[in-house]
């Protein structure tokens, strides 16, 4: 297979990212639109999406709405169907919806469990099958789920969440598997503490940045922007022969003793 000249250039290649309004999905809707690709966000707040929209085109980046539940599958299935026969093609799905309790095992019981994996597991499962029948049609296809540096660094107080992540990871391998040879690779990227909105309260907590600096080598939270390149590199020809891998941005905190 011939290498590009710029083998991260995604111009020509359209994308969507599901919770690409705010925090790490709009860095990296941003990041994939600065490299060139036409980028659909999703979201469930329709307002929302079309202000960060139009603050992205504002600065030249091709990003559009997309609203809708990821938790409903025929919605999420309907919108990939609809991107690609108004583009013509679709390349690229960004699995970034996920959903939090931090609560002890005694408040989780089944029902929570099973809103954590049908969130988390089970509708980008959904989405990603539904992306690869239009990505394989081109020959051409990037499938990322959004994973994080809790599936394999456990804590007491997580277990749901911990849970769902380590499937994703199992499930990221699985579809590596299904749809190589059609020329779509799935991979995963496994962020570690980063300064987002919905950590805002966290991140301005001096006791738990001290604990964050004891566990870190980089002794920081990341900043969204820095996981853009990260997705970037896994959508573009230059991951070509990457599948199936988890990628850490997380500073080496799963990796410090």
């Amino acid at each position: 297979m011939p290498t590009p000249a710029n083998p991260f250039d995604l111009s020509g290649r359209v994308a969507l990212v599901t919770g690409g309004g705010r925090g790490l999905g709009l860095a990296m809707a941003r990041a994939m639109a600065a490299a060139g690709a036409r980028v659909y966000v999703n979201g469930r707040d329709a307002a929302a999406l079309e202000a960060c929209c139009s603050a992205a085109q504002a600065d030249g980046l091709s990003l559009f709405s997309a609203a809708f539940d990821v938790s409903d599958v025929t919605a999420g299935l309907g919108a990939i169907a609809q991107i690609a026969e108004s583009e013509g093609r679709f390349d690229i799905l960004v699995n970034n919806v996920g959903q939090r309790l931090r609560a002890a095992i005694e408040d989780t019981g089944p029902e929570e469990m099973r809103s954590m994996l049908e969130t988390n597991v089970t509708a980008a499962y959904a989405l990603a099958r539904g992306a690869a029948a239009q990505m394989k049609r081109n020959g051409y296809g990037r499938i990322i789920m959004l994973s994080s540096s809790a599936a394999i660094r456990a804590r007491a107080g997580d277990v749901a969440y911990i849970t769902a992540k380590g499937a994703v990871e199992s499930m990221t391998r699985a579809l590596a598997c299904e749809w190589a040879r059609e020329g779509v690779l799935t991979n995963a990227i496994a962020p570690g503490p980063f300064a987002t909105e919905t950590n805002a309260a966290y991140v301005n907590d001096p006791a738990l940045l001290a604990g964050l600096v004891s566990r870190s080598p980089v002794e920081r939270w990341g900043q969204p922007d820095e996981i853009g390149p990260a997705c970037v590199f896994l959508a573009s020809p230059a991951a070509s022969y990457i599948n199936g891998v988890v990628l850490p941005v997380d500073g080496g905190i799963t990796i410090h003793y």
